[in-house]
């Protein structure tokens, strides 16, 4: 359950980062922006943002789904729900972890692109603009959904054993068979033993 969170927060910080990004060089380079995301070393980029802001709304509406198929199929079931992490923790985790992406797209971009790398202070002074209010818009869906999904999850888990089919078993009786009632069945049903009337000429 653990791994699946931390799995969960990667890929969810992965996908803030691409939105990020583009937070980034709009407010780096205003109306320029978008030509200088989609070529070059850049070219890579609108492709990546589709697939992650892609997966990131695929995620959301499945959790959608699995919060309104539990309050159909448990309704009634209540479970006691462990407190989700704070807001302050989800942020600070996907800022982290979004920063760094950043960081690692610029330089490996300027080191395909043949330019110098910008300075340290450049790239988290960019990065913490772009990074820091996606991983906040972020950070506040994925509070608001945690403890749902989680009570959705333990609620199906409640009803899952009423849905399992009920497994019918027939008590079967082996009867032994000497080796000459065998012997005698099997000369039985060989042809020779089928003898009809004989035919009239």
């Amino acid at each position: 359950m653990i791994r699946g969170r931390v799995a969960l927060l990667i890929g969810l910080a992965l996908a803030g980062a691409q939105a990020g990004h583009l937070l980034a060089y709009q407010a780096r380079f205003g109306a320029a922006a978008p030509q200088l995301q989609s070529s070059g070393a850049h070219a890579y980029f609108p492709a990546e943002v589709k697939t992650a802001l892609g997966v990131a709304a695929l995620m959301l509406l499945a959790s959608l789904l699995l919060i309104a198929v539990a309050r159909t199929a448990a309704r009634g079931v209540r479970i006691r729900m462990v407190e989700g992490p704070s807001y302050l923790n989800l942020l600070a985790t996907l800022f982290t972890v979004q920063l760094i992406c950043f960081v690692a797209q610029e330089v490996v971009e300027s080191v395909v692109a043949g330019v110098p790398i910008a300075s340290a202070t450049t790239l988290m002074l960019w990065g913490t603009i772009g990074q820091l209010p996606a991983a906040a818009l972020l950070a506040a869906a994925l509070r608001s959904l945690w403890s749902r999904v989680e009570e959705a999850i333990g609620q199906l888990r409640e009803v899952a054993p009423a849905w399992r089919p009920m497994l019918v078993s027939a008590p079967v009786a082996f009867v032994p068979i000497r080796s000459e009632d065998g012997a005698r069945w099997t000369e039985s049903r060989s042809p020779q033993s089928r003898r009809g009337p004989p035919h009239s000429s």
